[in-house]
């Protein structure tokens, strides 16, 4: 029997609208979850505008509902993190270890713009009789929603269900490109460019990985006051018209013993700062550019000098069945702060709201919750 679940739709156009969608049961390998809660970042805004209806949503956690026939890892009640990369543990990449470039199941690597065909049960969610897809295979604002078993973590911790939610994007993101990317080491240090919700997972990870000194460089004091609560040991307050951070990157040097920092982290998803974290390390440092940057830049290649690396993770290098459990564990002992970077939750009914105040800069994290 089918359930009527509210959801966010994403119109294609810019906007989206609060309705009511038709979800299926699930079939041999899915499981029906109800979401109760799903975390919101600059990529479901951007969503809005890819050209489709879609439920929105890629970050969540619930309780399973219902499992498909040939689902022996999850029963009903279970509580779950959502997932929006998963492997099939197959192709080549699986294989390799790179679950989180699945070549098959990946709706960024394999499918684009944020859905694989054929990976999902397509006809298993519906709009007014039609078929709809769901934001990275997902669709995690929404009531209910149905997804591959594999898509699912379970959850063993009393954490909130807002905290769990944040669990599968954002804080992946920030502390899988520290310590699966960059593997930073202990004692050294690390500059991270950007203290939103992915920069202070960034800088969690770097604290939880024994970085000696941990440089946070915004625009907004009040981002800056957050970084130290979340591990940060010097602020940068950076200058507006400061191009490509240069002014900043001296100030850096002098907290560096002149040299740079072993590890930047590039996390404001501004074109223009894509080769920012070049100019922040030293002579063979590493720098991650963690948020995605996809747009044409211009790079002087005297920043690379010499022997840099430069890395453009995707999802931190996630293996959810393995990092997702690490993270709660982390959570559990007290190290990593998911309750404190949850700035603010709302109604399904107040969707725009929250895009509003992310937009705006107003929270570390927002989180829509479901009662």
């Amino acid at each position: 029997m089918s359930i009527i679940s509210k959801a966010a739709i994403g119109t294609g156009n810019g906007h989206f609208i609060i309705d009511t969608i038709e979800v299926g049961e699930p079939l041999a390998d899915e499981v029906l979850v109800k979401v109760k809660a799903a975390g919101l970042c600059h990529t479901d805004h951007d969503s809005l505008n890819w050209g489709k209806s879609i439920v929105l949503g890629h970050e969540g956690a619930g309780i399973v509902e219902k499992v498909g026939k040939d689902v022996t890892n999850f029963q009903t009640g279970d509580k779950v993190i959502l997932n929006w990369a998963t492997p099939c543990m197959k192709c080549f990449q699986c294989q390799e270890g790179n679950q989180h470039i699945c070549e098959t199941n990946s709706p960024v690597t394999a499918g684009g713009n944020g859905f694989t065909p054929g990976h999902a049960h397509l006809e298993g969610t519906k709009l007014n009789g039609e078929a709809i897809e769901r934001s990275f295979n997902i669709g995690t604002i929404s009531e209910y929603t149905l997804v591959k078993a594999s898509a699912c973590v379970k959850l063993d911790s009393d954490m909130p269900m807002s905290s769990a939610s944040i669990i599968s994007c954002g804080v992946m993101t920030g502390y899988g490109s520290v310590v699966n990317t960059a593997k930073l080491a202990a004692g050294t240090s690390a500059v991270v460019l950007g203290t939103g919700g992915v920069g202070l997972n960034v800088i969690q990870g770097a604290r939880i990985s024994g970085a000696a000194k941990i440089i946070a460089i915004d625009i907004n004091p009040e981002r800056l006051e957050m970084a130290t609560q979340f591990g940060a040991t010097h602020c940068i307050l950076a200058e507006k018209d400061d191009v490509g951070l240069m002014k900043a990157a001296e100030l850096v040097k002098e907290l560096t013993d002149g040299r740079g920092a072993d590890y930047a982290f590039e996390c404001t998803a501004i074109p223009a700062l894509g080769a920012a974290p070049l100019a922040m390390i030293r002579n063979a440092g590493t720098a991650v550019q963690v948020s995605g940057i996809e747009q044409e830049i211009t790079i002087d290649m005297n920043l690379f000098e010499w022997d840099k690396i430069y890395i453009n993770p995707l999802y931190g290098g996630a293996r959810p069945d393995i990092d997702f459990p690490k993270l709660v564990n982390l959570y559990n002992k007290g190290d990593l702060m998911l309750d404190q970077m949850i700035t603010r939750t709302y109604p399904l009914e107040q969707l725009g709201q929250a895009f509003d105040d992310m937009l705006a800069g107003k929270n570390a994290k927002g989180v829509i919750v479901f009662e």
